[in-house]
Protein backbone atom coordinates (compact mmCIF):
# COMPACT_ATOMS: atom_id res chain seq x y z
CA UNK A 1 0.00 0.00 0.00
CA UNK A 2 1.04 3.64 -0.63
CA UNK A 3 2.26 5.51 2.62
CA UNK A 4 -0.19 8.15 1.53
CA UNK A 5 -2.89 5.49 1.65
CA UNK A 6 -2.65 3.81 5.02
CA UNK A 7 -4.64 4.21 8.00
CA UNK A 8 -4.54 7.59 9.73
CA UNK A 9 -1.80 7.63 12.48
CA UNK A 10 -2.74 10.48 14.06
CA UNK A 11 -0.21 12.87 15.79
CA UNK A 12 -1.93 13.43 19.63
CA UNK A 13 1.04 13.27 21.42
CA UNK A 14 2.84 15.30 19.08
CA UNK A 15 0.15 17.98 19.10
CA UNK A 16 -0.46 17.88 22.81
CA UNK A 17 3.16 18.44 23.78
CA UNK A 18 3.17 21.50 21.73
CA UNK A 19 -0.32 22.89 22.76
CA UNK A 20 -0.41 22.05 26.54
CA UNK A 21 2.51 24.90 27.30
CA UNK A 22 -0.33 27.26 26.01
CA UNK A 23 -3.16 26.06 27.12
CA UNK A 24 -3.39 24.40 30.64
CA UNK A 25 -5.23 21.24 30.83
CA UNK A 26 -5.45 21.21 27.43
CA UNK A 27 -6.75 17.44 25.65
CA UNK A 28 -6.72 15.80 22.34
CA UNK A 29 -9.56 13.45 21.13
CA UNK A 30 -9.79 11.08 17.80
CA UNK A 31 -13.33 9.82 17.71
CA UNK A 32 -14.09 6.91 14.85
CA UNK A 33 -17.66 8.83 13.92
CA UNK A 34 -19.44 11.53 15.26
CA UNK A 35 -22.68 13.19 13.90
CA UNK A 36 -20.48 16.74 14.31
CA UNK A 37 -16.93 17.66 16.09
CA UNK A 38 -18.56 21.15 16.61
CA UNK A 39 -21.57 19.95 18.09
CA UNK A 40 -20.30 17.87 20.65
CA UNK A 41 -17.66 20.71 22.09
CA UNK A 42 -20.75 22.67 22.12
CA UNK A 43 -23.11 20.38 24.04
CA UNK A 44 -19.95 19.47 26.44
CA UNK A 45 -19.90 23.27 26.93
CA UNK A 46 -23.74 24.10 28.10
CA UNK A 47 -23.06 20.81 30.31
CA UNK A 48 -20.29 22.82 31.76
CA UNK A 49 -17.47 20.86 30.58
CA UNK A 50 -15.23 23.61 28.63
CA UNK A 51 -11.68 22.78 29.01
CA UNK A 52 -9.34 23.13 25.94
CA UNK A 53 -10.15 20.38 23.93
CA UNK A 54 -9.34 19.25 20.08
CA UNK A 55 -11.31 17.01 18.95
CA UNK A 56 -10.91 14.79 15.79
CA UNK A 57 -13.55 12.94 14.02
CA UNK A 58 -12.51 10.22 11.35
CA UNK A 59 -16.13 10.44 9.74
CA UNK A 60 -18.80 13.47 10.20
CA UNK A 61 -22.56 12.30 9.70
CA UNK A 62 -24.08 15.64 10.49
CA UNK A 63 -21.29 18.07 9.88
CA UNK A 64 -22.40 22.02 10.16
CA UNK A 65 -21.12 24.99 8.23
CA UNK A 66 -22.21 28.44 8.40
CA UNK A 67 -25.88 29.41 7.88
CA UNK A 68 -26.89 25.59 8.89
CA UNK A 69 -25.12 24.67 5.63
CA UNK A 70 -24.51 20.30 5.22
CA UNK A 71 -20.46 19.88 5.56
CA UNK A 72 -20.26 16.94 3.27
CA UNK A 73 -17.31 14.71 4.84
CA UNK A 74 -16.86 11.31 3.19
CA UNK A 75 -16.75 8.10 5.15
CA UNK A 76 -13.61 6.29 5.34
CA UNK A 77 -12.36 4.66 2.38
CA UNK A 78 -13.62 0.93 2.71
CA UNK A 79 -10.96 -1.49 3.55
CA UNK A 80 -8.23 0.80 3.66
CA UNK A 81 -9.08 3.09 6.85
CA UNK A 82 -7.94 5.73 4.86
CA UNK A 83 -9.42 9.00 6.01
CA UNK A 84 -10.09 11.45 3.01
CA UNK A 85 -10.91 14.64 4.87
CA UNK A 86 -9.97 16.63 7.94
CA UNK A 87 -12.97 17.96 10.31
CA UNK A 88 -11.87 18.82 13.62
CA UNK A 89 -12.99 21.15 16.30
CA UNK A 90 -11.05 23.39 18.61
CA UNK A 91 -12.92 24.74 22.28
CA UNK A 92 -11.06 26.57 24.22
CA UNK A 93 -12.27 29.81 27.16
CA UNK A 94 -11.43 33.06 24.91
CA UNK A 95 -11.72 36.58 25.95
CA UNK A 96 -10.88 39.35 22.63
CA UNK A 97 -10.87 42.69 22.83
CA UNK A 98 -13.48 42.54 19.54
CA UNK A 99 -14.92 39.35 18.18
CA UNK A 100 -14.87 40.65 14.77
CA UNK A 101 -12.69 39.29 12.14
CA UNK A 102 -12.07 36.22 14.37
CA UNK A 103 -12.56 33.57 11.27
CA UNK A 104 -10.86 35.35 8.81
CA UNK A 105 -8.06 34.87 11.46
CA UNK A 106 -8.57 31.31 11.67
CA UNK A 107 -8.26 31.14 8.13
CA UNK A 108 -5.04 33.27 7.61
CA UNK A 109 -3.46 30.76 10.36
CA UNK A 110 -4.88 27.28 8.41
CA UNK A 111 -4.02 28.90 4.98
CA UNK A 112 -0.24 29.58 6.30
CA UNK A 113 0.13 26.43 7.63
CA UNK A 114 -1.01 24.54 4.61
CA UNK A 115 1.24 26.68 2.75
CA UNK A 116 3.24 28.97 4.14
CA UNK A 117 4.40 30.49 1.06
CA UNK A 118 2.11 32.08 -1.65
CA UNK A 119 2.77 30.85 -5.13
CA UNK A 120 2.62 33.67 -7.62
CA UNK A 121 0.14 34.59 -9.41
CA UNK A 122 0.09 32.74 -13.07
CA UNK A 123 2.42 30.26 -11.73
CA UNK A 124 0.48 27.01 -12.41
CA UNK A 125 1.14 25.96 -9.36
CA UNK A 126 -2.29 26.05 -6.95
CA UNK A 127 -2.45 28.66 -4.74
CA UNK A 128 -4.93 28.58 -1.16
CA UNK A 129 -7.02 31.80 -1.12
CA UNK A 130 -9.53 32.86 1.42
CA UNK A 131 -13.09 33.30 0.30
CA UNK A 132 -14.56 35.64 3.02
CA UNK A 133 -15.70 35.15 5.44
CA UNK A 134 -14.72 31.66 6.67
CA UNK A 135 -13.63 29.40 3.54
CA UNK A 136 -10.36 27.99 2.18
CA UNK A 137 -10.24 28.40 -1.96
CA UNK A 138 -8.12 27.34 -4.86
CA UNK A 139 -7.82 29.93 -6.92
CA UNK A 140 -9.91 28.12 -9.41
CA UNK A 141 -12.84 29.00 -7.33
CA UNK A 142 -13.05 25.25 -5.98
CA UNK A 143 -13.58 25.13 -2.25
CA UNK A 144 -10.93 23.43 -0.61
CA UNK A 145 -12.92 23.80 3.05
CA UNK A 146 -14.60 25.80 5.66
CA UNK A 147 -14.87 27.37 8.80
CA UNK A 148 -17.66 27.64 11.63
CA UNK A 149 -16.91 29.61 14.61
CA UNK A 150 -19.45 28.97 17.46
CA UNK A 151 -19.52 30.15 21.23
CA UNK A 152 -20.86 29.90 24.39
CA UNK A 153 -21.46 31.49 27.69
CA UNK A 154 -18.81 30.25 30.25
CA UNK A 155 -20.04 28.50 33.10
CA UNK A 156 -20.00 30.74 36.18
CA UNK A 157 -18.07 33.49 34.15
CA UNK A 158 -19.49 36.78 33.94
CA UNK A 159 -18.23 39.59 31.41
CA UNK A 160 -16.60 38.82 27.88
CA UNK A 161 -15.05 35.67 28.51
CA UNK A 162 -16.78 32.46 26.29
CA UNK A 163 -16.32 29.38 25.38
CA UNK A 164 -15.16 29.16 21.59
CA UNK A 165 -15.41 26.52 18.95
CA UNK A 166 -13.87 26.71 15.93
CA UNK A 167 -14.75 24.10 13.35
CA UNK A 168 -12.75 23.28 10.28
CA UNK A 169 -13.44 20.54 7.55
CA UNK A 170 -10.88 19.91 4.47
CA UNK A 171 -11.04 18.08 1.47
CA UNK A 172 -7.40 15.64 1.35
CA UNK A 173 -8.53 13.73 -0.99
CA UNK A 174 -10.85 14.00 -4.32
CA UNK A 175 -14.21 14.56 -3.27
CA UNK A 176 -16.75 11.77 -4.97
CA UNK A 177 -19.88 13.78 -3.66
CA UNK A 178 -21.98 14.89 -6.72
CA UNK A 179 -24.18 18.29 -7.29
CA UNK A 180 -22.44 20.03 -4.77
CA UNK A 181 -22.83 23.94 -4.35
CA UNK A 182 -19.35 24.77 -5.12
CA UNK A 183 -17.32 22.36 -7.20
CA UNK A 184 -14.71 20.70 -4.46
CA UNK A 185 -10.69 20.87 -4.56
CA UNK A 186 -8.63 18.90 -2.36
CA UNK A 187 -5.24 19.29 -0.27
CA UNK A 188 -3.53 16.87 -2.24
CA UNK A 189 -3.57 19.01 -5.30
CA UNK A 190 -1.49 21.34 -2.61
CA UNK A 191 1.10 19.16 -1.23
CA UNK A 192 0.70 15.53 -2.54
CA UNK A 193 2.48 14.60 0.43
CA UNK A 194 -0.24 15.50 2.70
CA UNK A 195 -2.46 13.32 4.49
CA UNK A 196 -5.54 13.77 7.20
CA UNK A 197 -3.00 13.05 10.27
CA UNK A 198 -0.02 15.12 8.63
CA UNK A 199 -2.40 18.48 7.71
CA UNK A 200 -3.98 18.30 10.96
CA UNK A 201 0.16 18.41 13.05
CA UNK A 202 0.67 21.22 10.67
CA UNK A 203 -2.63 23.44 11.48
CA UNK A 204 -3.37 22.63 15.34
CA UNK A 205 -0.54 24.24 17.43
CA UNK A 206 -0.65 27.52 14.92
CA UNK A 207 -3.76 27.49 14.96
CA UNK A 208 -3.95 27.95 19.02
CA UNK A 209 -1.26 30.41 18.55
CA UNK A 210 -2.98 32.86 16.19
CA UNK A 211 -6.37 32.35 18.36
CA UNK A 212 -4.61 33.54 21.69
CA UNK A 213 -3.29 36.78 19.46
CA UNK A 214 -6.16 37.07 18.33
CA UNK A 215 -7.60 37.45 21.87
CA UNK A 216 -4.66 40.49 22.46
CA UNK A 217 -4.72 42.37 19.73
CA UNK A 218 -7.84 41.60 17.37
CA UNK A 219 -7.96 41.05 13.98
CA UNK A 220 -5.69 44.00 12.87
CA UNK A 221 -2.51 41.86 12.71
CA UNK A 222 -4.10 39.40 10.85
CA UNK A 223 -5.66 42.10 7.86
CA UNK A 224 -2.42 42.08 5.72
CA UNK A 225 -1.97 38.67 5.84
CA UNK A 226 -5.51 38.29 4.75
CA UNK A 227 -5.46 40.62 2.22
CA UNK A 228 -2.05 38.56 0.69
CA UNK A 229 -4.77 35.57 -0.03
CA UNK A 230 -8.14 37.34 -0.52
CA UNK A 231 -9.85 35.79 -3.34
CA UNK A 232 -12.52 38.56 -4.01
CA UNK A 233 -10.12 41.44 -4.10
CA UNK A 234 -11.23 43.46 -7.10
CA UNK A 235 -14.26 41.07 -7.73
CA UNK A 236 -17.65 41.89 -8.75
CA UNK A 237 -19.68 40.47 -6.26
CA UNK A 238 -23.28 39.63 -5.80
CA UNK A 239 -24.15 39.93 -1.73
CA UNK A 240 -27.50 37.86 -0.40
CA UNK A 241 -29.64 40.95 -0.27
CA UNK A 242 -29.31 40.74 -4.49
CA UNK A 243 -27.36 43.84 -4.71
CA UNK A 244 -23.72 43.94 -6.37
CA UNK A 245 -20.53 45.78 -6.07
CA UNK A 246 -16.76 45.21 -6.30
CA UNK A 247 -14.71 43.73 -3.15
CA UNK A 248 -12.18 46.46 -1.82
CA UNK A 249 -10.32 43.84 0.94
CA UNK A 250 -11.62 43.82 4.63
CA UNK A 251 -11.24 46.09 7.13
CA UNK A 252 -9.64 46.43 10.70
CA UNK A 253 -12.02 45.08 11.69
CA UNK A 254 -12.59 42.02 9.24
CA UNK A 255 -15.99 43.56 7.76
CA UNK A 256 -15.88 43.39 3.54
CA UNK A 257 -16.04 46.68 2.15
CA UNK A 258 -17.82 46.42 -0.77
CA UNK A 259 -18.62 49.58 -3.57
CA UNK A 260 -21.60 49.32 -4.58
CA UNK A 261 -24.74 52.06 -6.61
CA UNK A 262 -25.00 53.58 -2.62
CA UNK A 263 -21.25 53.96 -1.80
CA UNK A 264 -19.00 51.82 0.19
CA UNK A 265 -20.91 49.27 2.45
CA UNK A 266 -18.92 47.30 5.01
CA UNK A 267 -20.46 43.55 4.83
CA UNK A 268 -20.49 42.39 7.84
CA UNK A 269 -20.34 38.16 8.31
CA UNK A 270 -23.43 37.66 10.39
CA UNK A 271 -25.36 39.17 8.36
CA UNK A 272 -24.88 38.61 4.59
CA UNK A 273 -22.92 35.83 2.73
CA UNK A 274 -21.23 37.31 -0.96
CA UNK A 275 -20.77 34.68 -4.06
CA UNK A 276 -18.04 36.15 -6.99
CA UNK A 277 -19.14 36.61 -9.99
CA UNK A 278 -17.91 36.07 -13.28
CA UNK A 279 -15.37 38.73 -14.48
Amino acid sequence: MNPLQTPAQWPAEAIWQAVAPLLPGFTVEVLPSIDSTSSELMRRARDGRQEPTLLVAETQTAGRGRLGRDWHSEAIYRDTGVVPALTFSLGLPLAPREWSGLSLAVGVSVAESLQPRLPAAGSGQPRILLKWPNDLWLQDERKLGGILVETASLAGAAGDPRYVVVGIGLNVLPVLAKGLRTPPACLREVDGTLTAARALERIAAPLVQALLGFADAGFAPFQARFAQRDLLAGRNVTLSDGSQGTAHGVAEDGALLVHTARGMQAVNSAEISVRPVEN
